[in-house]
């Protein structure tokens, strides 16, 4: 079977620096499973994996804008180190998240400057190539539970689950409140656009 839209696709993956350094890899680990057209995976390396089937080994490179995107100097600002509540020291390469009106929004402490620091709000990998060793190990029809998972957000409940209980990162509950997603297609919830409207 080939890899289509609504497959199931099961591969390992070495991803590289275009200076050949490794960034992440599934060697050791189990396979990465995902929904071939469900925007689980980066664009341009979704786009790359249709057509390919069990045994295919190929390199895959994406460019930042099918990938995390330019890199935007408009999303770092210079704030007080003592912003990081409970933190004794803030040094270069820490990760926070910061609450926005799109939910919470990672960010990494670019620099330090005394009792200055400059945040950015860009993905690690954002304005960079990512070059991607591909190996399918599967590639079945998803089911329509894959399709249409119970629950909201996390799939952990079911229904209109009250997310924000353990485990689940969210709270909507089926009553449009957009304000706790994370932007990114509200919280993985299956249905966004029908609990948060």
């Amino acid at each position: 079977m080939k890899i289509a839209e609504k497959t199931v696709v099961q591969m390992h993956y070495t991803l590289t620096s275009d200076e050949g350094a490794i960034i992440d890899s599934s060697a050791g680990r189990e396979p990465l499973q995902y929904i071939q057209g469900a925007h689980m995976i980066v664009v341009g390396l979704e786009k790359a994996m249709v057509g390919h089937e069990v045994g295919d080994k190929f390199d895959v490179k994406v460019i930042p804008a099918e990938g995390y995107g330019e890199y935007d100097e408009r999303m770092t600002q210079e704030v007080p180190t003592n912003v990081f509540q409970g933190v004794e020291k803030v040094e270069p390469g820490m990760m926070f998240y910061a609450q926005t009106p799109m939910g919470p929004m990672p960010i990494r402490v670019k620099s330090v400057n005394g009792d200055k620091a400059v945040i950015d709000a860009n993905h690690e990998l954002a304005g960079k190539n990512l070059n991607f060793a591909i190996e399918v190990v599967s590639v079945r029809e998803a089911t329509e539970e894959e399709l249409n998972p119970k629950g909201c957000c996390c799939g952990k409940g079911e229904g209109d689950c009250k997310c924000g209980e353990e485990g689940h990162e969210c709270e909507c509950g089926g009553e449009g409140k957009k304000e706790n997603c994370d932007g990114k297609g509200g919280c993985g919830c299956p249905n966004h656009d029908k609990h948060h409207g």
